[in-house]
């Protein structure tokens, strides 16, 4: 039985998915492809999302596509206006005609041979089980499982006689006006969700085991904003993109460089926000350095606003155990709450749960080599996307689409059909690190022996550095000796 077959399959509709459709449209036009989306609409994480306060952690002129301006003045946007503009590209750009929905990719499976993948995927709509073949796998299904979330296995908490949410599934009909809610995690969801949620719940606590670094910067960037006023947008995005860049980039290497004075800059700006009576020490003083882990932005200093006017508290502590009306702390003090939401993290999956497969062996990712990043040693014709922790997810999401599309383009222009990255037999005992190095927030450590490792040179290496891979990913192929292209054995014999 012959299978439906396209040149390049893309897995996932989301922000990532669909940048790299345009990029695929606009530098491959002689190539077809096809977008698996597993749920039933478009916008990845910015659909699933839908709990109060919902936000970007970055400013929307680095989290935005390299190709479409950002123009609203609000540079830190809701969930509603991202996903809305990332169905506008889809539709200027006539990419949903593409998107197969409620369609998950279950396996994937390359053949040598044939220099194919089959798919297997998993239809919900229908119940059915389909295959496909594709020359090329891009896989932009993002980093962590739609279906399940991190459970942290709180103590009794059976007990609790509320509700008990995650964000993640956030039910459209929950009333929290007048109640009690403690939010349980300190990172940037909870962050976003305590300020908003404040506004009409009659108690808002913040649980945290330990503080995060929270920085607060205004929700509208003056400079893009007035740029827009004296020149066409396209230009004034560029140059807030590439002023944005670079900030991010040396408030990085500042962190790495001078810790204890980002340190100070950043609990003094708190200090300032709270007044001298709070005790920033204890509720906003991580006991790691700066960009150790994600830093949390608060757009327009809404969390310490919260704070201050009493609709909002911040509580650093430990559970002890859960009750019938709230939680125990291990302090002695007790929380009151008829809703508990438990903003404790994302559940990290490889390539979007799909099990992969390489001539019908299961390739165990953590045996094998990252190439830039991008692509995996032995591992043909698949890419992943994967977005930087110290900066804007979209910007390396770009950087990856446009290096698909080279790679597409020389293997027409060189009548071969597969590339793959081989580690020279001389570095197979290359130092070992972890795909993320440097980076210890918890989400990240539970699943890092699950991924690729990292070398101590390049290719081999996921720098997490922009500018670096805009260099690195623009190294010419023909020339790239841990790229392997070549044709399928019988076309080879064939043609000889």
């Amino acid at each position: 039985m012959q299978i439906e077959h396209t040149d390049v399959v893309i897995v996932g509709a989301g922000l990532s998915g669909i940048g790299a459709a345009y990029h695929l449209t606009k530098q491959c036009p002689n190539h077809d492809y096809l977008i698996l989306e597993s749920r039933g609409a478009i916008g990845g994480t910015w659909d699933l999302f839908r709990y109060p306060g919902i936000r970007s952690d970055s400013d929307m002129h680095t989290l935005g596509y390299s190709f479409k301006p950002w123009n609203s003045a609000k540079a830190i946007a809701d969930g509603p206006s991202i996903l809305n503009y990332v169905r506008e590209t889809a539709t200027e750009n006539k990419i949903e005609e593409k998107i197969r929905y409620s369609s998950k990719l279950t396996s994937a499976n390359w053949d040598s041979e044939t220099a194919r993948w089959t798919l297997t995927i998993a239809q919900s709509d229908t119940g059915e089980s389909v295959q496909i073949s594709c020359n090329f796998l891009h896989m932009c299904a993002g980093y962590y499982s739609y279906e399940q979330a991190h459970d942290p296995k709180f103590p009794s908490v059976d007990a609790f006689k509320g509700k008990l949410i995650h964000p993640q599934f956030w039910p459209e009909d929950l009333v929290y006006e007048d109640k009690k809610v403690v939010v349980i995690g300190s990172g940037a969801t909870a962050v976003t969700l305590v300020p908003s949620m404040a506004k009409k719940a009659a108690s808002v606590t913040m649980l945290q085991r330990s503080p995060t670094y929270v920085i607060s910067r205004p929700s509208e960037d003056w400079f893009a904003n007035g740029l827009r006023k004296l020149m066409p947008h396209s230009w004034a995005y560029a140059l807030t993109r590439l002023r944005n860049t670079r900030f991010q980039e040396f408030i990085y290497k500042q962190t790495r460089k001078k810790p204890e004075k980002v340190k100070k800059t950043i609990l003094d700006m708190v200090r300032k926000e709270l007044g001298p009576d709070y005790d920033v020490d204890k509720h906003f003083t991580p006991s790691y350095n700066p960009w150790d882990q994600r830093l949390c932005l608060v757009p327009d200093s809404d969390l310490f606003t919260a704070i201050k006017n009493g609709s909002a508290t911040v509580v650093t502590d430990h559970i002890d155990s859960f009750t019938e009306n709230g939680i125990q702390l291990k302090s002695g003090e007790h929380l009151d709450a008829d809703i508990i939401v438990s903003a404790t993290g994302l559940k990290l999956v490889m390539m979007g749960g799909a099990e992969i497969a390489v001539d019908g062996k299961i390739v165990d990712f953590a045996k094998l080599w990252t190439y830039k990043g991008l692509m995996v040693s032995d591992v043909p014709n698949m890419v992943s996307t994967f977005g930087y922790i110290n900066a804007s997810w979209t910007l390396r999401a770009d950087l990856t689409a446009e290096w698909v599309c080279r790679a597409l383009n020389h293997m027409a222009d060189t009548n071969t059909t597969s590339v793959v990255p081989i580690v020279p037999s001389n570095l197979h005992d290359m130092p070992v690190r972890s795909w993320i190095a440097d980076f210890p927030a918890g989400y990240m450590q539970r699943m890092m022996h699950l991924f690729p490792k990292q070398g101590d040179q390049e290719p081999w290496i996921n720098t997490q550095d922009f500018r670096r891979d805009r260099s690195l990913f623009k190294q010419p192929l023909a020339s790239d000796a841990a790229l392997q292209f070549s044709v399928p054995a019988p076309i080879a014999a064939k043609s000889a």
